[in-house]
């Protein structure tokens, strides 16, 4: 199964590319949906006590001790059900534009989709690195060829930054390779049993969060992200925020305090304490933004750093609450970009004070709307409200103080997703507004699945709580600092 997750996206991005032929986007969507099967598969018969199911390994470089394995545990299988949850989603919301040539397009898609796949379920070293850097090369062409205003200086500027990251973590992913017993091995358990001495740790720390800060992103390496989110096509946002960026925080808790927890007692401050002032200043900025993309792209930086911070503390709190919260920040952000394409598509612009009265002609698509932003800011009975408890409860029980000015995401969330709403939903009309059409058959579909999750996963938390119960108690029993 974890072959087939790589492949049946790897074949059809092939075949899209080569071929281009009519109807791509319909094979796309059914191949996203034929993923999306088979991570179902995967979840039956699941064993959750932290081992590594469906594993598929085969020598790659033997002499090198490079192997192709790709396995999952809870971990894993939660980023795989989100990626191939959210990709037919984010295919079907493109079905109201034109993504000319569309071949290339979808083409493109679906090679990011095998590639994120890769990486959540790549279980060595050097297979990670290669999926990792995959996951860039489409992601930079779809933002390149169909971004807005400006987009060729935006992605390369985005390019710049997480490339120059990833040498940094080939670096240290090298340099403890180099430290494994024997002829050296790449495998996830070798890397993880090496011990490094103080100074090697910290390098190696350092390394590997450079790399993870530019993909989340963390304060101050976030600088890419709301250029980049608001130039790209709806299609590339939703990919870079719904998905993409969770590599970053899946590999802080895969790869980088597992192999340099020597380091995480001294630099684990920093880091949270940078995330924290990303919380904060993001929020801030958010509030005074009247492009309504822009609003959301600096939002999805202190939803974000709240998830970090959780992350970094290491305790059982914070990874739960993280792991859940980046499936439901990944739902909800897709979502909220979905919003602003419509409004985009029919109204002609996004600033939110050409905005109003939407609810007077468009109905349901306020109150798809508004399932979706009370999903955003967390309030109880939706799919926000659990994973937010869990993260500022680990970082509170970590320290008073940084939770409790986490905790202000809390109200800053509210202050600007709730004006953000009341300006294009509510007030008075205008000729644009006045004529808005609301939800569409696709759009009904997307806004409908995400409307539900939104509810259905804020009233049964658990069903993602207990799938990564065993592997974070296990990841936290073998790595302690």
């Amino acid at each position: 199964m974890s072959l087939l997750l790589v492949l049946i996206p790897l074949i059809t991005a092939i075949f899209l590319l080569i071929a281009r032929p009519s109807g791509a986007r319909t094979i796309a969507l059914v191949a996203t949906l034929a993923n999306l099967a088979v991570s179902g598969f995967a979840c039956m018969g699941f064993v959750g006590d932290g081992s590594f199911n469906h594993e598929f390994s085969v020598p790659w470089v033997a002499e090198a001790g490079i192997t192709f394995r790709l396995g999952m545990d809870g971990i894993s299988l939660l980023m795989v059900i989100l990626t191939n949850l959210l990709a037919p989603l984010i295919v079907l919301s493109s079905f109201g534009k034109q993504m000319e040539p569309e071949g290339r397009f979808y083409g493109l898609v679906m090679l990011m989709l095998a590639a994120l796949n890769g990486v959540f379920m790549a279980l060595d070293g050097l297979v990670f690195y290669v999926f990792y850097e995959l996951a860039l090369i489409p992601i930079y062409f779809i933002c390149a060829i169909w971004g807005g205003q400006d987009r060729i200086r935006t992605t390369l500027k985005f390019f710049i930054y997480t490339f120059t990251g990833s040498l940094f973590m080939l670096v240290a992913l090298l340099y403890v390779y180099l430290q494994t017993p024997g002829t050296h091995s790449f495998a996830w358990e070798e890397l993880v049993r090496v011990q490094l001495d103080p100074t090697a740790a910290w390098w190696v720390l350092l390394g590997f969060f450079l790399a993870f800060a530019v993909k989340m992103p963390v304060f101050p390496f976030h600088t890419w992200q709301p250029d980049t989110y608001t130039t790209a096509p709806t299609g590339g946002t939703m990919l870079l925020s719904g998905i993409m960026l969770k590599m970053g925080v899946y590999g802080v808790i895969r790869w980088m305090v597992p192999l340099a927890p020597e380091a995480m007692h001294d630099l684990a401050p920093v880091f949270i304490i940078l995330a924290v002032i990303g919380i904060v200043y993001a929020s801030i900025i958010a509030v005074k933004q009247t492009d309504l993309k822009r609003l959301i792209a600096y939002s999805s930086i202190a939803h974000v750093g709240l998830i970090a911070a959780g992350v970094m503390v290491w305790n059982k709190a914070g990874l739960q609450g993280g792991l859940i919260q980046m499936l439901n920040h990944g739902i909800n952000v897709v979502g909220l970009f979905f919003v602003v394409d419509m409004i985009e598509r029919r109204l002609g612009t996004r600033s939110l004070y050409d905005m109003g009265g939407i609810a007077k002609s468009a109905p349901k698509f306020a109150a798809l709307f508004m399932i979706v932003m009370l999903g955003s800011v967390a309030v109880p009975l939706t799919n926000g409200f659990p994973g937010e408890f869990l993260l500022l409860n680990g970082v509170w029980n970590y320290n008073f103080w940084l939770g409790a000015v986490a905790g202000l995401t809390i109200i800053f969330g509210a202050v600007y997703m709730l004006r953000a709403y009341g300006l294009v939903v509510f007030g008075e009309s205008n000729a644009e507004t006045a004529k808005f059409e609301d939800v569409q058959t696709n759009e009904w579909i997307v806004l409908g699945v995400i409307a539900t999750l939104v509810v259905v996963l804020g009233f049964f938390p658990g069903l993602v709580l207990h799938l990564t119960d065993g592997s974070v108690n296990r990841i936290l029993g073998t790595v302690q600092f």
